[in-house]
């Protein structure tokens, strides 16, 4: 099924052009009879420079080229007039070297999916995109990363949302925290229900693999969820080795609720046989409706990423971990 016009679930808008998922055969042949090799090889395993130990990024934000009415240049002025352009600047320290001696540790390092990713949803926001991936709703959401790595998307995308939340193994929590206190002066003791940036954020560790072999029972001693339930969780550049595929589906499926939680995959795209082996479990149990989003960005359709958002189709239904 494909998208003729814009159609909203939740807090997320499926512009014309994406398509549902149901075959992950099928969608792995359209994937990769797309994607270019030559071009992926050349960013390597995607790492943005695993050499320093700390990284200063810049997102440079325009202001929108569109309007509702009146000729193009009238439309360019109107908007410029009304969001000028904007800098957002993130300090990032990284651990380069447990890299390289922590077996498994890829999370250390800034790669970057989630350095395109936090410029799609920073520039969308700030120009009030009509073509945003998330609508209005974006900030009074309650948002869970799955992979957090250095802390990047919390930091960058926190001040847009109701409440973020990172998580990743226990190995790089103090990262992840070093990482927020240098861009939130003050935290974690930023005082709630203030205007200030970084009281809203929360990081936390979540190992995926420690869930899986959890008796159901026990499960939620171990990773309680909050009371009501994440709008949003993000995964970015997280499926890459198949070892961590069932722990990841099992988490996905642990923190969504049935009719509130959208989960969003964004990916880069590498080995076909990991690749297919993530969407077969993901649909496998035909519970979740998944759909590859089309992204309506310049910058994004020459990148080797894809971008998927699925629901929990039934209420009081879970997949069980496999």
């Amino acid at each position: 099924m494909d998208v003729d016009s814009e159609m909203r679930r939740g807090l997320v808008r499926l512009p014309p052009g994406s398509e549902m998922v149901t075959d992950a055969d099928e969608e792995v042949f359209i994937l990769y009879s797309k994607s270019t090799p030559s071009s992926n090889e050349l960013r390597g395993l995607g790492y943005l420079d695993s050499h320093k130990d700390t990284l200063t990024l810049s997102f440079e934000l325009k202001p929108p080229t569109w309007s509702n009415s009146g000729t193009g240049k009238q439309k360019r002025k109107l908007a410029s007039r009304v969001i000028q352009d904007k800098t957002v600047e993130i300090q990032l320290a990284q651990d380069k070297t447990a890299l390289r001696t922590r077996a498994g540790d890829t999370g250390s390092v800034v790669w970057r999916a989630s350095v395109d990713f936090a410029q799609l949803i920073l520039q969308q926001h700030h120009a009030k995109s009509p073509t945003s991936i998330f609508d209005e709703g974006l900030r009074d959401a309650r948002v869970l990363e799955l992979g957090s790595g250095t802390g990047l998307l919390g930091i960058a995308l926190s001040p847009l949302v109701g409440h973020y939340t990172a998580t990743d193994i226990a190995e790089l929590l103090p990262l992840i925290r070093k990482n927020m206190s240098l861009n939130f002066p003050g935290w974690p003791h930023v005082k709630q229900g203030t205007a200030a940036e970084g009281r809203n954020i929360s990081a936390f560790d979540f190992n995926w693999e420690t869930l899986l072999s959890t008796p159901a029972s026990r499960r939620s001693q171990l990773f309680p969820l909050p009371a009501s339930p994440f709008d949003i969780v993000l995964i970015v550049d997280c499926i890459y080795h198949p070892t961590l595929l069932p722990p990841l589906l099992g988490a996905m499926d642990y923190v969504s609720t049935a009719g509130t939680t959208v989960v969003v995959v964004v990916m880069e795209l590498r080995a076909e046989d990991v690749t297919r082996e993530f969407l077969e479990g993901w649909l496998r149990s035909g519970e979740w409706e998944v759909w590859r989003m089309f992204v309506d960005a310049e910058f994004w359709k020459d990148t080797p990423y894809v971008m998927w958002v699925g629901w929990k189709g039934h209420d009081g239904d879970s997949i069980p971990l496999v």
